[in-house]
C-alpha cells in the first residue's frame, strides 16, 4: 500500500462549474492519489456530461484510495439538494463549506497530503448563514495556523497580499506593520517551499508612486519601510516600498521572486491579467499544503460543457509539487 497520503479535492459549489472542472482534470490526465470531496450525485452527473468514461467510485475510507486511472474517487461530505444549475444556492453554500471542512480536517490529521479547493460563491456561503467571505478566512479559523496569507502564482510573477477581503478602506487601516511582517515572512517561506533558495522579495507600496516621499500619503514612510528594514534584520532580502504600478513589471524581468501588495486588487489585476488559467492559489502559513485555482464558479457558463479545467490542474500540480518538497523537508529535518 502507497504510505503517501492522497490529496484531497473538494467539488467547489455544487452549482458553478466546480464539479465539471474537478471531472476534467481527472479525465484529462491521471491524478495518482487524488480523493473528490462532495456530494457523489453531483459529481456522476457533471461525469455524465464531460466525461463519460470515467467511473465515480465512493469510498468509505481516505486510506482506500488506489490513484487507479479512469476513476475518480471521492469521499461523500453531504449535502441537500437541490442544487440549482448557475444560481446562488443557500443549499450549494453548505454543501461546498461541507466538503471544506472535511479537507481541512483530513489534512490537518495527514490523513490527506493537502488540500484543492475548487471554486465557491460568496453569495451562497452568505445565503447559508456562513460568515466566511472566501477560502482563506475558513483556511484561518479552523487550518490551525495563527495567520495566514494568500500567495497567487503564474509561471510570470508570484504575489503575496498582507491584505485580503476587505474595503479598501478596511485595508489601509489594516496594513500595519505586524501586517507588513507576516507577508513579508510568508513569501520568503512560500518561496522556499516552492524551492527558491534565495528568495528576494519586493513590497509594493500603498500610495501612488509609493507615496513621493510623503507628497501622496506617509504610510510608505511611517510603516512600510520600517518593516522592510526589520524584516531585513531577520534575514529577508526584502526591499521597496516599490511603486504598484510599476514592480510587477521589474518581477516580470526577472528581478524580484515575489511582490507583497498591500491590498487585494493591487496584487490579484497584475496576475489575473496574464490569464486566470495559467494561475494558482497558494494560502501560506498553514500546517498542511493548500491550492486552488485562480477564478471563480462562472455561473454563466455553467451547464454548458465548456468550462477549462487548466487551472484547476495547475493548482493540483503545485499541490503535489508542495506536497513532495515538504515530505521531503520533515524526513531531513
Amino acid at each position: 500500500m502507497n504510505s503517501t497520503p492522497p490529496l484531497v479535492i473538494s467539488m467547489g459549489d455544487p452549482s458553478g462549474i466546480g464539479p465539471e472542472i474537478v471531472v476534467k482534470a481527472f479525465a484529462d490526465q491521471n491524478r495518482g492519489r487524488c480523493v473528490v470531496l462532495g456530494c457523489a450525485d453531483v459529481i456522476r452527473m457533471a461525469a455524465k456530461k464531460s466525461a463519460p468514461n470515467m467511473a465515480v467510485s465512493v469510498l468509505h475510507r481516505i486510506e482506500d484510495a488506489t490513484g487507479a486511472p479512469n476513476q475518480i474517487e471521492m469521499l461523500e461530505t453531504g449535502g441537500d439538494g437541490p442544487f440549482p444549475i448557475g444560481e446562488v444556492s443557500a443549499a450549494s453554500g453548505r454543501a461546498a463549506f461541507a466538503a471544506i471542512r472535511k479537507g481541512i480536517d483530513l489534512s490537518k490529521s495527514c490523513l490527506a497530503s493537502g488540500l484543492v479547493t475548487a471554486p465557491i460563491n460568496k453569495e451562497a456561503l452568505s445565503a447559508a448563514g456562513l460568515p466566511y467571505p472566501g477560502h482563506t478566512e475558513m483556511l484561518a479559523e479552523f487550518g490551525g495556523a495563527d495567520r495566514v496569507a494568500m500567495m497567487l502564482a503564474n509561471d510570470e510573477v508570484r504575489t503575496v497580499l498582507v491584505t485580503i477581503h476587505c474595503s479598501l478602506r478596511d485595508a489601509i487601516d489594516r496594513a500595519d506593520h505586524n501586517a507588513q511582517m507576516s507577508a513579508m515572512r510568508l513569501a520568503h517561506e512560500g518561496c522556499l517551499a516552492l524551492g527558491i533558495k534565495k528568495p528576494r522579495v519586493a513590497v509594493a507600496g500603498l500610495n501612488p508612486h509609493a507615496g513621493e516621499g510623503g507628497l501622496f500619503g506617509r504610510e510608505e514612510i511611517d510603516i512600510i519601510a520600517p518593516a522592510i528594514k526589520a524584516a531585513r534584520s531577520e534575514g529577508i532580502d526584502a526591499s521597496g516600498p516599490w511603486p504598484g504600478d510599476t514592480v510587477y513589471m521589474q518581477a516580470r524581468k526577472g528581478h524580484f521572486d515575489v511582490v507583497v501588495a498591500q491590498y487585494h486588487d493591487q496584487g490579484l489585476i497584475p496576475v489575473k491579467y496574464l490569464g486566470v488559467e495559467k494561475g494558482v492559489n497558494i494560502t501560506l502559513g498553514l500546517p498542511f499544503v493548500r491550492t486552488s485555482p485562480d477564478h471563480g464558479t462562472a455561473f454563466d457558463i455553467v451547464g454548458q460543457n465548456i468550462a477549462d479545467p487548466t487551472s484547476l490542474s495547475v493548482a493540483i500540480d503545485y499541490a503535489q509539487r508542495l506536497a513532495a518538497t515538504r515530505t521531503e523537508t520533515e524526513e531531513t529535518a
